[in-house]
């Protein structure tokens, strides 16, 4: 007989979460099986946090329906055939209380995507089979104009967690010589995410013209840097992908699951903290309730919005002018040629990074 469904109160509504016992993901050494149940209450549990990460923005959602076991693998293209894939669109028997906001994508096609404006919308899509949620770096008024700079700290082959945490330091001070104030976070992997509240003045070309500028400023403080988008040219470094601020390109929320044994959370730390971390997958969704309870190091993440001028300059003086754009998004000027550079015939490709056919 089917386990009858539990409900879960929400705020102002009540989430219905049907096969509560499903086990999202599987017992550890170190942690227990999680249920859908309490992926639910996980997420209701951190309520403000979640919340700040996520209100007014569209967010896709990254579902694992049938729980986050080994085997299952995540489809990253359309057409991919899995178990676990991206909700781009609001899934059918959306409840009354679920807001939506039309977003544009890189193609030109639109869609309706989930925007949260309550917490039982966090709720009903963790009933959904939601594991992390990837909020755009905008609000649902203006989804052409982002309000956060995203540096995303990615370890290469060959670095690790600590090398992240190390460069990070060395981020947190670029970024106040510039007068800009950054909050950092754990990926939930083995990265670190830096956001920094803007000014919704400039479009997704800007924003990620200014990840391009600091990420190579940073570069030129850091042996242990790269910007580079080819894998085969970023070596044992740790790679600022400043992709993640190009439209339609998302990073996991803060207070976010994520699909890896052990439940482990992105979770924001003060840079204090985050100096002397050693293990991220501490933070995970039986600790990190506790945590919030004693406050969100996030909290006064909204009380100042800054300018980009200082990013922009810094783009505009490494001379350097465009990088590659992720492959799903067109052609843009300037752009480099999409080719790895151990392929690239020079002949083939024109000054603007066009093929030229023979």
């Amino acid at each position: 007989m089917a386990t009858p469904a539990a409900h879960v109160d929400a705020a102002d509504h009540t989430v219905r979460v049907t096969s509560p016992d499903r086990v999202v993901y599987p017992a550890t050494d170190h942690t227990p099986a999680v249920t859908k149940l309490e992926v639910v209450q996980y997420y209701v549990a951190v309520a403000d946090g979640v919340m700040r990460a996520l209100g007014d923005r569209p967010t896709a959602l990254e579902r694992w329906t049938s729980g986050v076991h080994e085997g299952i693998t995540l489809a990253t293209g359309r057409g991919d055939k899995s178990d676990a894939f991206y909700s781009k669109r609001v899934p059918r028997g959306a409840p009354e209380y679920v807001e939506t906001a039309r977003v544009t994508f890189p193609s030109g096609r639109t869609a309706e995507e989930v925007c949260v404006a309550n917490l039982a919308t966090v709720g009903w899509c963790a009933q959904m089979g939601t594991i992390t949620f990837h909020p755009w770096p905008t609000r649902s008024g203006d989804n052409d104009h982002p309000d956060e700079l995203r540096i995303d700290l990615d370890p290469q082959p060959g670095t690790t967690f600590t090398d992240a945490v190390r460069v990070a330091g060395v981020a947190r001070e670029l970024l106040e010589e510039l007068g800009l104030t950054g909050y950092p976070k754990t990926s939930g992997n083995r990265g670190v995410h830096v956001y920094v509240r803007i000014e919704p003045r400039w479009d997704f070309v800007d924003v990620r013209h200014a990840a391009i500028g600091f990420g190579r400023a940073l570069e030129e403080r850091d042996d242990g840097v790269t910007t580079r988008w080819w894998k085969e040219e970023r070596g044992e470094r740790i790679f600022v992908d400043y992709n993640q601020n190009a439209r339609d390109r998302t990073i996991a929320s803060a207070y976010s699951l994520r699909p890896r044994a052990g439940a482990p959370v992105s979770t924001p730390v003060t840079w204090e903290e985050l100096a002397g971390l050693t293990d991220p997958g501490a933070f995970n969704l039986f600790t990190v309730p506790d945590r919030l309870a004693d406050g969100d190091p996030w909290a006064g993440i909204d009380d100042v919005a800054h300018s980009l001028e200082p990013l922009l300059r810094l783009y505009e003086e490494s001379g350097e002018g465009e990088a590659n754009y992720p492959p799903d998004h067109p052609k843009m000027p300037g752009e480099p040629p999409r080719v790895q550079p151990s392929k690239k015939v020079a002949a083939h490709w024109d000054a603007e990074g066009n093929r030229v056919e023979d």
